[in-house]
């Protein structure tokens, strides 16, 4: 196969792999959400506060060091291996032992189990982690799809079961770690690869040379993301963390589905063209121009139909998490310039200003949060931080490429601005008809269709590039990247 089949092939599989997932997790959690209590969700996400910080050391920079090394070999990867399943038994050691004292912090003793069971899934994601990193390394995103579905199928019946059996947050708990052990039960079976009886101190300091900055960029932007949930859950109701955090689930499913599919091939990729400054930055204008095109409709129309979307899908009872999926969306939409311009620096191999980046946009987020909590302190006022800081980040993000791969600010505003302002242009029209007298669901209907087809009839008037981009990828008449 050749390089620009192999690339479409593996963009699709991934693709089809978030899709398929995405769905599965999405009606699941429709399912879960009218069955259980606000409360249950608040629990869970108080525990994967502390579970997705520990995740980070799971690929410890090491995954994408080895997707970026020219010449990895069977070596690399199995000294990687071992070192990660070590330190995977020693994270989940430190929160078996730490769990008490979360329970303590949070005058919920109830934590203490349940820590202790869902932090299993540091241990497994040890085993999966760099099989995961030779499939992408290797483009064998089909594997991905088989593993990654049969892990959200499984999980789906077996946490629905349990929610309509009445075990309430046990069944959140199930389906997670469920996932997480099918997913790497196949990757195992369907990936060949198997470590060998080899370990090589050296070969790991290089790599750990590369990847302990993306590890400390990582454990910086983790823990950021998570400092917003643990003050809300420290000082607000586990009912408000729920709201919070389903107002971010929403707008996530579309947007990690896309942003995912885009990272994972994007990486490999570049990293391949590091040596031509120009074909990486063609590479980084295209993705960030048909992504934008993609996702900002998306954001905005899902912004502006929330209410009449959770009324339907959620009941009311969740009526109090509309205002934060609307913020989420205008924060969400600006992702995918994020993950293209940081993946340009990486397959720069510049993880040290990719780490200087993180440095610079977390003590500029946390000072934010810290004057939003002391002056205006809500659970929305601290959900409006990530606005702010989201856009500054998008500036800070794109600054290197200016002079990494000669990508300047005035160009990719240009690349941006056509499908934002299309996007308002759709939003506006679809707003006209918020006061048809029909049932809500009709509504939702008719606004969702003419949403459609208001914005690809203006793409196709103004002749938008990433309109026809798509549209020549999908009649095979041009490459992905």
């Amino acid at each position: 196969m050749n390089t620009e089949k192999k690339i479409i092939s593996n963009f699709m599989w991934r693709f089809a792999e978030r899709s398929g997932a995405q769905v599965v997790s999405f009606i699941v959690s429709i399912v879960l959400a009218r069955i259980l209590l606000p409360e249950d969700y608040g629990t869970i996400a108080l525990v994967t506060v502390f579970t997705s910080i520990l995740q980070v050391f799971v690929d410890s920079g090491l995954g994408t060091a080895l997707i970026q090394k020219k010449d990895a070999d069977d070596l690399d990867f199995s000294s990687v291996f071992y070192f990660n399943f070590v330190v995977c038994l020693i994270l989940y050691a430190g929160m078996f032992i730490a769990s008490p004292y979360i329970a303590l912090f949070y005058n919920d003793i109830t934590l203490t189990s349940v820590i202790r069971v869902l932090s299993l899934t540091i241990v497994i994601s040890g085993v999966k982690g760099i099989q995961q990193a030779y499939v992408s390394r290797n483009m064998l995103f089909k594997r991905f799809f088989y593993s990654t579905i049969g892990g959200t199928i499984f999980s789906a019946f077996l946490g629905i079961g349990m929610a309509y059996a009445g075990l309430g947050v046990w069944a959140l708990v199930a389906q997670q770690l469920s996932n997480t052990a099918i997913d790497t039960i196949i990757l195992w079976i369907t990936v060949k690869w198997r470590p060998r009886k080899a370990f090589s101190w050296k070969r790991l300091r290089t790599l750990l040379t590369f990847g302990w900055k993306l590890l400390i960029s990582a454990l910086l932007d983790t823990s950021y993301n998570n400092l917003r949930n643990l003050i809300i859950g420290k000082l607000y109701s586990s009912a408000d963390l729920a709201f919070y955090n389903q107002g971010d689930k929403f707008p996530k499913v579309i947007v990690t589905n896309i942003n995912t599919s885009i990272d994972s091939v994007l990486l490999p990729t570049m990293s391949s063209a590091q040596d031509d400054k120009e074909r990486v930055k063609q590479m980084t204008r295209r993705a960030i121009k048909t992504s934008t095109y993609v996702m900002a409709p998306l954001m905005m129309g899902l912004a502006f139909c929330a209410e009449p979307i959770v009324r339907i899908v959620l009941t009311d009872k969740w009526l109090p998490c509309v205002p934060f999926l609307q913020i989420f969306c205008f924060s969400l939409s600006f992702w995918p310039v994020h993950t293209s311009n940081l993946q340009a620096i990486n397959a720069m191999g510049r993880s040290d200003i990719f780490l200087k980046l993180e440095i610079i946009k977390k003590v500029l987020g946390i000072l934010a949060l810290i004057i939003t909590v002391m002056c205006f302190s809500s659970p929305i006022a601290i959900a409006m931080t990530g606005v702010f800081t989201g856009v500054i980040s998008c500036f800070i993000n794109a600054y290197p490429n200016k002079r990494l791969i000669n990508y300047s600010y005035k160009e990719q505003v240009e690349d941006i601005l056509p499908s934002f302002f299309i996007s308002i242009a759709m939003f506006i029209c679809i707003s006209l008809l918020a006061n048809l007298k029909v049932g809500i669901v009709y509504l939702l209907i008719i606004q969702v269709l003419a949403g459609i087809i208001v914005y690809l009839t203006l793409s196709l008037i103004f002749k938008l590039r990433p309109f026809i981009k798509i549209l020549n990828i999908i009649l095979k008449r041009e490459k992905v990247l």
